[in-house]
């Protein structure tokens, strides 16, 4: 038997880059895909190859989330690249982008490098670095992005920090350009959101608690905009939160601007009224805005103006959160979510599997010209197997991330990951007697 060959029979192949769902199989050759489709499942796989039933399941590209923060290096006790990949694994997630909100900041050749080591030597699943966009994550000078490219890095971001200074980001841009590098800005004018706990409105009021206005975001998506019209830089916002940002957005892509933007998956499936009884683990930046805002989310994603879901993973230490809702720290957990939040737009919404799986697949692939993200010959072997309808409840305390802030805890979720294949070997494999 060939140990470096599998096929995945009798499984229900889904592919959002070319549209594919059909039944058939697919053949693995080291850490490449071989080949694919009804025809291979119906002429049988070559003799000696190891064979994997799928038995009906989905079988689709691994997952890509584009927006995952770790506290390596200088805060493990939050989570490291290793319990963040298992994390991920569980949840098929294949590709983590991880972001440079770490201490010290990624923000020089010599610490992208770093980070790709301790992926290399620890991480279960794919792990490519955002560089920062300035220096130290000031805001104030631009960081080298064409050696940090070189080094590896995917695209520029300060993370969680909007780059508020418009002549540093028009220059970041332009610099951007020329080396035709992606930048991701945290939409939110902080002046505007400083001391902030959660969206503005009646609830923020009736909780006693200091809003952050939807304006924050929209006024700096529009400003930052007219620095794209300027520049014609590729810019991407990470997370937007509100109807009113979407316009924006929509009107731009109608212009042919090189805009793209990202939602986080906890802004699909809760709002604001779920903060309930001052639930930090909902405590999110940008904050978790009305139900009609989270249905004109839901409308974004299905009609494109959204290109990619992202988990926006930001483990907190308990300390951080245990707190007055107003001093707790913002971030939530999301890697091992992300797929069945993916899955509602199916499941809840009606939208077929390739439209629903799209946004954490070949969508974030395309975004970061990364080679996953698709089954096709030749493309990496980084798979999931799904059950796409298994109902389940989120228990916090038995998720692999290191922290256990997530905003799901206790909430029926539908769909879950059985199978985790990365380089064409098994990363994760769901307990038969938990499926």
């Amino acid at each position: 038997m060939n140990a470096h060959r599998t096929a995945y029979i009798n499984a229900r192949l889904i592919d959002p880059a070319s549209g594919l769902d059909a039944p058939g199989a697919l053949l693995t050759e080291g850490r490449t895909i071989a080949d694919l489709g009804p025809r291979l499942f119906n002429e049988g796989v070559p003799e000696g190859t190891l064979t994997i039933d799928c038995k009906g399941a989905l079988l689709a590209p691994g997952l890509i989330d584009a927006r995952v923060f770790t506290g390596e290096p200088g805060a493990e006790h939050k989570e490291t690249i290793r319990s963040a990949s298992k994390a991920a694994a569980a949840g098929g997630v294949t590709t983590m982008i991880v972001m440079p909100n770490t201490n010290p900041v990624i923000d020089e050749v010599a610490l992208v490098d770093y980070i790709e080591r301790r992926a290399r030597d620890t991480a279960l699943v794919h792990v490519h670095p955002m560089a920062a966009l300035t220096r130290g994550l000031k805001g104030t000078e631009m960081t080298e992005m064409g050696l940090l490219k070189d080094a590896g890095a995917v695209a520029f971001t300060d993370g969680d920090r909007a780059l508020a200074n418009a002549r540093v980001l028009r220059r970041a841009l332009s610099y951007a350009r020329t080396f035709d590098v992606l930048v991701v800005q945290h939409a939110e004018e902080p002046a505007l959101s400083e001391g902030g706990a959660m969206n503005e409105g009646e609830l923020a009021m009736r909780l006693g608690l200091t809003g952050i206005p939807k304006l924050a975001e929209t006024m700096m998506v529009e400003r930052d905009i007219r620095l794209v019209e300027l520049t014609g830089a590729r810019l991407h916002f990470s997370q937007v939160s509100c109807a009113e940002t979407l316009e924006v957005i929509a009107s731009a892509k109608g212009r042919g601007l090189p805009v793209t933007c990202g939602v986080a998956a906890h802004h699909l499936a809760l709002n604001e009224n779920d903060v309930g009884a001052y639930r930090t683990f909902l405590k999110v930046s940008p904050p978790l805005r009305g139900e009609d805002d989270r249905l004109a989310l839901i409308d974004g994603v299905l009609n494109g103006t959204i290109d990619i879901m992202v988990s926006s993973h930001d483990p907190q230490a308990p300390e951080n959160k245990r707190l007055p809702f107003g001093e707790a720290a913002f971030g939530a957990i999301g890697l091992e979510t992300l797929l069945a939040v993916a899955l509602s737009l199916h499941n809840v919404h009606d939208a077929s599997l390739i439209d629903a799986l799209k946004p954490v697949t070949s969508a974030p692939a395309d975004l970061l010209k990364l080679p996953s993200g698709r089954l096709a010959k030749g493309a990496p072997a980084d798979l999931i197997l799904i059950d796409p309808g298994y109902p389940y409840v989120v228990h916090g305390d038995q998720l692999r991330s290191r922290t256990k802030n997530t905003p799901f805890d206790g909430l029926r979720l539908q769909g879950v990951c059985l199978r985790t294949v990365v380089n064409g070997v098994t990363a994760y494999e769901r307990a038969p007697d938990a499926a």
